[in-house]
């Protein structure tokens, strides 16, 4: 089973611009994922569809999704709104007013949580949202399980960016999944960047963005001395393919962009494949 994934997709960015940029990259990735040789089973987008939850950019992404070829989950970001979201897309369940659900596939369950808290950049993850966690998980605990969140409850090394591994919400999180052994993996977004981690004895993958992504910078920075780094670039834009050998996840990274080929499938290589 092939999963792929894109994340921080940010539409609306600029409102009113029918060929707003954040718009063509998301194009982009839908038709690397339809077009190339690794068409998924199934696509989730683990957060910030929109960049301000507004009614016009859920509705210009609805529009967008008509054009995939195979089923999609939804899950939200801090830049997204429950209500405007919930009235664009109904169908998708909420719980407690959360948009948190189970998605069940063939030997294998997707667990989309919702990390957001309105007005908050960090992220949150409250009892409600935790003990229905860990009921969805008591009640299969022998069905390998991937969790989606947006925020990934780690310290990412780019400052600003970064989950301080003291939030209340991160140890809350962490009670609930130390008790399951199911879990393959843990599947983010937010950071704009691919990341891997192994965290508490579970694997986090964090997805790139559709949007331009974040610069890779590891040094220190200080809140008060703006120092003219640069934060956010144009790399192409980035989707996850998550292959599910009903073992095993595995992960790889691809961006959605033409490469050159050095090299194809012919005589001289055939000794290669054999």
């Amino acid at each position: 089973m092939l999963i792929a994934q894109i994340t921080d997709l940010h539409v609306g960015f600029e409102p009113g611009n029918p060929d707003e940029l954040n718009c063509q990259r998301l194009n982009q990735a839908l038709r690397h994922l339809h077009e190339g040789p690794n068409r998924p089973d199934l696509l989730v987008i683990s957060g910030d569809l929109t960049d301000n939850g507004d009614a016009e950019s859920y509705q210009r992404f609805a529009d967008t999704l008509k054009s995939c070829a195979f089923p999609v989950y939804l899950g939200l970001g801090n830049h997204d709104l429950r209500e405007n979201f919930s009235a664009q897309f109904p169908l998708v369940p909420t719980v407690s007013g959360f948009v948190q659900y189970v998605v069940n596939l063939d030997g294998l369950r997707l667990i989309m949580l919702d990390t957001l808290e309105v007005g908050r950049h960090a992220g949150a993850f409250c009892d409600v949202r935790a003990n229905w966690l860990r009921d969805r998980l008591t009640e299969a605990p022998d069905v390998p399980t991937i969790i989606i969140m947006h925020h990934p409850p780690i310290e990412i090394g780019i400052e600003w960016m970064t989950t301080d591994a003291s939030e209340p919400w991160v140890a809350r999180f962490a009670d609930v999944i130390d008790d399951f052994s199911n879990i393959k993996g843990i599947l983010c977004g937010h950071i704009h960047r691919p990341i891997s981690a192994n965290w508490r004895g579970k694997m986090i993958t964090v997805c790139a963005s559709t949007a331009p992504q974040v610069v890779l910078d590891l040094s220190s920075i200080d809140a008060n001395v703006p120092d003219n780094r640069a934060m956010i670039v144009a790399e192409p834009p980035a989707c996850t393919m998550h292959w599910w050998n009903g073992r095993d996840l595995i992960t790889h990274f691809d961006i959605a962009e033409s490469r050159p080929t050095l090299a194809r499938y012919n005589e001289k290589l055939q000794p290669l494949v054999r």
